[in-house]
């Protein structure tokens, strides 16, 4: 098998009984790095030390993310001028705070039978947050809801 060294050096290709000793007179573990390698790579380290410092680098890159949250309004193809503008204005603070929106019409009864009405309330809801958003996802019709999601310009820019 080839050995690494604790060190990090590169012993080379070693009998597996040298690499046994190699690692009990150091007081650390052997452990496999790359068992379909020819020949198998072992490494002389300390496992328990490792480990701890492989999830402290994970708590470490799960803190610096930013965890985007999804907010949802819902609407209905009636729902009057007042009532849209009312969501609206919510959507636009929690555009400015970094959310995400979706925007939600249901469809109950016969509605279903004029999407028009829908698509138009959607894009006027699009036009109104223009200045803070881009739509992330266009309108589709998902069985019987018309969903449409707006992200914050900010946001978009980073990716």
């Amino acid at each position: 098998m080839r050995l690494i060294g604790p060190n990090g050096e590169n012993v080379g290709v070693v009998p597996i009984q040298d690499a046994r000793q190699m690692a009990r007179e150091a007081e650390l573990d052997l452990v496999e790095v790359a068992p379909n390698a020819k020949p198998p790579v072992c490494r002389v380290m300390d496992i328990g030390k490792f480990i701890y410092e492989r999830a402290k680098k994970e708590r470490e890159a799960r803190r610096s993310q930013t965890k985007i949250e999804v907010k949802e309004i819902r609407l209905r193809p009636k729902t009057n001028e007042h009532h849209r503008d009312l969501k609206v204005r919510s959507a636009r603070r929690w555009l400015t705070n970094g959310m995400k929106v979706k925007v939600r019409i249901r469809f109950r009864g016969r509605e279903i039978t004029y999407p028009e009405i829908a698509l138009e309330d959607l894009k006027q809801v699009a036009e109104d947050l223009s200045d803070l958003a881009i739509v992330e996802q266009r309108p589709a019709l998902e069985g019987r809801t018309m969903l449409m999601v707006l992200a914050p310009i900010k946001a978009a820019k980073k990716k």
